[in-house]
């Protein structure tokens, strides 16, 4: 048995996090001490260990806890999908790391664009959350995108892209503004309308990995400038309540 400290320590997981995991039903400790300190044996580990790798797929926590309690749930199946999604993100990497050398030596004229193509990896996050996506806001998205030509899908990301663009134009202003609250609103409607249900708790998942780096973080600048996707998880971090 391990007490909330020494999993943190060995996890990386604050103390505060598995608090919540448990507040939540997601993880419970295994027992509590007579004096109520939470303990962890190993397949309290194990689970923890299935929660981390379905955040790496970025999926909500809502949606986790739906999945790893399932009779049917497949611990080496998702190990696959885990293991099969690094190695993409590190090809997609090492992608990137090639093209800033290239253009380091020979300039933009030879700049290779295809180090953006990120498809393989979209498309292998499609097909894992196919695999796990049994939630209901999941059904829910794929109800409302299965008539959807690639033009309407393009048109869905001018859309979606469009808000975050105004986001931009609103950035010198407090996230608690009326203006700033207003935009939030305008994504969340956005999303529910075209993908699924918002829920307070899903947006502010997203605001989190609007601002969380990489690809969603810079797509998002490029639209808005530089420190929108910031400005807009605030934003929708004070409309949550968070």
């Amino acid at each position: 048995m391990r007490t909330v400290n020494e999993v943190s320590k060995l996890t990386g997981v604050s103390i505060r996090t598995l608090q919540y995991y448990d507040k939540i039903g997601l993880l419970g400790p295994t027992k509590y001490t007579e004096a109520g300190y939470r303990l962890y044996d190993d397949t309290a580990l194990e689970k923890l260990h299935q929660i981390l790798l379905f955040k790496e797929l970025e999926f909500p926590l809502k949606d986790i806890k739906e999945i790893v309690n399932r009779s049917d749930f497949d611990k080496t199946k998702a190990l696959d999908q885990q293991i099969e999604l690094l190695m993409l993100k590190k090809e997609h990497i090492e992608n990137l790391i090639n093209m800033c050398r290239g253009l380091k030596a020979r300039g933009v004229k030879n700049m290779n664009w295809t180090a953006f193509d990120s498809s393989k990896l979209d498309e292998y996050s499609r097909k894992a959350k196919e695999q796990w996506g049994g939630t209901p806001a999941y059904k829910e998205y794929e109800e409302k995108s299965k008539n959807r030509s690639k033009e309407d899908e393009r048109k869905l990301m001018d859309g979606l892209m469009k808000i975050f663009e105004e986001f931009g134009e609103i950035k010198d202003r407090e996230p608690s503004s009326g203006e700033a609250q207003a935009q939030v609103k305008k994504l969340q409607s956005f999303i529910t309308e075209n993908m699924y249900t918002c829920t307070d708790e899903i947006l502010f998942g997203l605001g989190k990995m609007y601002a969380g780096g990489g690809e969603f973080t810079q797509n998002i600048d490029k639209f808005g400038g530089a420190g929108t996707a910031e400005f807009a998880y605030k934003a929708i971090k004070k409309y949550c309540g968070k």
